[in-house]
């Protein structure tokens, strides 16, 4: 399987503190069945100043401690955006790593907050659109707006986003509310990818298993499969 959201790498956002505990997350990976993690470390100016530089860095330094480790990890590279209007000045400076592409766009994950959607989402959306960028909303079964009324989604659907589902969402690891849009996402048909949004070996280990599976009673087991393996892939294979 291909896990195209997780945060691996040490020390540079909420994931890991320490290399150790970075290779744990990445030999419970390849023990879950994953052969390829992209990292998607956060991009949230004032709180994680990450960008494209910085972040290879930190990549090839892990993807190097992967290796002499032993673990058999195929390491890519991406970045998780929190929206809003830094987003502007960093496209144009390309100081952004997309995730792949789709349909002839270049793929970038966008988080939104946990508590809401803020006023003018869709506006940036429609901008990012407009400069051959879709963008993949990260983990938007969890979004409380979201959660207390599944129309918000609506305009993001109808601009052509993508939308990445927790797995352990569909498996009910983070409640049954979450659990609910998840399933509502997959009976709609809007689901892009399943990924684990990997921070730790604790409440948020890397795994897919356990959501593909509960999925796969909802989609089939064909077009489980398809997320957390074709699909990933196809976006992946440009990079």
């Amino acid at each position: 399987m291909i896990d195209l959201h997780c945060h691996l790498l040490p020390g540079i956002d909420d994931g890991p503190v320490t290399l150790d505990e970075a290779l744990a997350l990445a030999r419970t990976a390849v023990a879950n069945g994953i052969r390829k993690s992209v990292v998607t470390p956060h991009i949230q100016p004032g709180m994680y100043d990450n960008e494209r530089e910085n972040i290879a860095v930190s990549v090839e330094s892990f993807r190097k401690a992967v290796n002499e480790a032993g673990i058999p990890l195929e390491i890519g590279m991406a970045a998780e955006v929190r929206i809003g209007a830094e987003i502007l000045g960093m496209v144009a400076e390309e100081r952004i790593p997309y995730l792949g592409s789709w349909q002839g766009q270049k793929v970038l994950l966008l988080e939104l907050p946990h508590s809401h959607i803020p006023p003018g989402s869709d506006k940036l959306v429609k901008w990012l659109l407009d400069r051959g960028i879709r963008p993949m909303i990260a983990h938007p079964e969890r979004n409380k707006d979201i959660i207390r009324d599944f129309n918000r989604i609506a305009p993001f659907v109808q601009l052509g986003c993508l939308f990445q589902i927790t797995a352990g969402s569909v498996a009910g690891d983070f409640g049954p509310y979450a659990r609910e849009r998840a399933e509502q996402f997959l009976h709609n048909g809007w689901v892009t990818i399943l990924a684990s949004d990997a921070h730790n070996l604790g409440a948020r280990p890397p795994r897919l298993d356990h959501g593909r599976d509960a999925a796969a009673r909802i989609v089939g087991e064909k077009a489980a499969w398809g997320m957390v393996r074709e699909v990933p892939e196809k976006i992946i294979e440009a990079t």
